[in-house]
């Protein structure tokens, strides 16, 4: 599905949009409500992601194909490898069979799991016989994925010793290991995390718990970039946000303040007002802690008219495409002036952007989303745009409602 865009016709926008529960809370709650039957889920994400995770979680043997979705690779073979009895293939799209599990793999075999590589040494798919694992020591790069991380600490309560997980360096994704503990808090399993080491200890059964999954603020990104690019007066307002969010996206409210987009809470809902407050001509963040917000914050700069150097990004070029690349490629396209690193992206602010430019979004549902915005100040074509349905189905129908004219080609 190719789809020409073009902004709103009045760019001082006023609406409220609900956006579905967050991909990162929701695969999480499901692994554990997978592991401990007492617990219900709340505001599910409706994200291709999440029913894949769903879907696969109910699998006992066989072929487990999560076609694109990450985080459900990463999380089912901690699921399975622990599965004692269960015995599986998990494999993916060609892309998924190109981004490496070796690191997980290795942990989980140090943990006593038997998992062997299909096809290519290193990476998807993997066939996992699922086993009663004892051992409780592991150890991994501080810098890796932090769904490496979470893979092995969700799975850690149900394990018979719990878990004693050694990071080794500087740790980065931090939001997202903290996520996983406040869900393990929240379903009454003891954890630490003190220095490079985090703890979990073993719980056999959980009282019944309701998790309630918050918004996803990756989603609502996409709106911030939109208020940045409208003119001052602008109000959108989202559902349903908490102030104090387990989300690393939720830097979101701070970070945007620079492009003059000020965040207001209430009653589980966010407020985006564009205000007249001047932009500076360079910006600069370290997106460590937050990746996937990268893809929004550089097509915002650019639309901007404003420069920027973000860090912190070398997680980008393992995920649904090299986005630093896909970046530099899409951005160049608009008359951009751009340079990446493998873990770095400038901008030099420019004059003008290209009208009518076709946007290819490498069966990535960011790259589709993070181009977006920019109908603001041109008009756009997003190639294959059906793409936005691993993480936000509704996302076509949630820009019509702002008024953005979307025409099928």
């Amino acid at each position: 599905m190719k789809l020409h865009l073009t902004g709103p016709s009045n760019t001082k926008l006023n609406d409220t949009i609900t956006i579905t529960g967050s991909k990162s809370e929701s695969n999480r709650s499901l692994l554990l409500a997978a592991l401990f039957s007492d617990i219900k889920i709340e505001n599910i994400s409706n994200s291709d992601d999440a029913q894949v995770m769903a879907k696969g979680l109910k699998i006992s043997e066989g072929t487990v194909d999560i076609h694109h979705a990450g985080t459900a690779m990463r999380f089912l073979t901690g699921y399975f490898a622990s599965q004692e009895g269960k015995e599986v293939v998990l494999t993916g799209s060609k892309r998924m069979t190109e981004r490496p599990i070796e690191i997980l793999v290795d942990a989980l075999k140090t943990l006593g799991a038997e998992i062997s590589y299909v096809q290519d040494e290193g990476y998807p798919p993997i066939k996992i016989k699922g086993q009663r694992i004892v051992k409780d020591k592991v150890s991994l790069p501080a810098n890796v994925s932090s769904q490496y991380i979470s893979s092995l600490l969700l799975i850690a309560p149900s394990l018979e010793n719990g878990l004693e997980l050694e990071l080794v360096g500087k740790i980065t994704s931090v939001p997202y290991i903290k996520m996983t503990l406040a869900l393990l808090d929240e379903i009454g399993v003891a954890t630490s995390f003190e220095g490079n080491l985090i703890k979990v200890s073993p719980k056999a059964k959980v009282a019944p718990t309701t998790l309630v999954v918050e918004s996803d603020w990756s989603s609502a990104s996409y709106f911030y970039g939109i208020c940045a690019l409208a003119a001052p007066g602008t109000q959108i307002t989202l559902s349903a946000y908490k102030k104090e969010s387990l989300q690393g996206d939720s830097v979101l409210t701070d970070i945007y303040t620079a492009f003059g987009v000020e965040t207001t809470f209430s009653n589980n809902t966010v407020t985006l007002k564009k205000t007249d407050k001047k932009i500076d001509a360079k910006n600069e963040f370290d997106l460590a802690n937050a990746p996937d917000i990268a893809q929004t914050i550089a097509v915002t700069c650019f639309g901007l008219g404003v420069g920027c150097y973000l860090t912190g990004l070398h997680t980008l070029k393992i995920k649904e495409t090299d986005r630093l690349e896909a970046l530099n490629t899409e951005l160049s396209k608009l008359g951009a002036n751009i340079v990446v690193t493998d873990k770095t992206l400038t901008i030099v602010p420019s004059i003008g952007i290209l009208e009518d430019i076709a946007i290819d979004t490498y069966n990535d549902h960011r790259m589709a989303m993070a181009f977006a915005p920019l109908a603001m100040k041109t008009t756009i074509i997003i190639n294959d745009a059906e793409v936005v349905s691993k993480s936000y189905p509704d996302f076509w129908n949630d820009l019509k409602q702002l008024d953005f004219g979307i025409k099928e080609l």
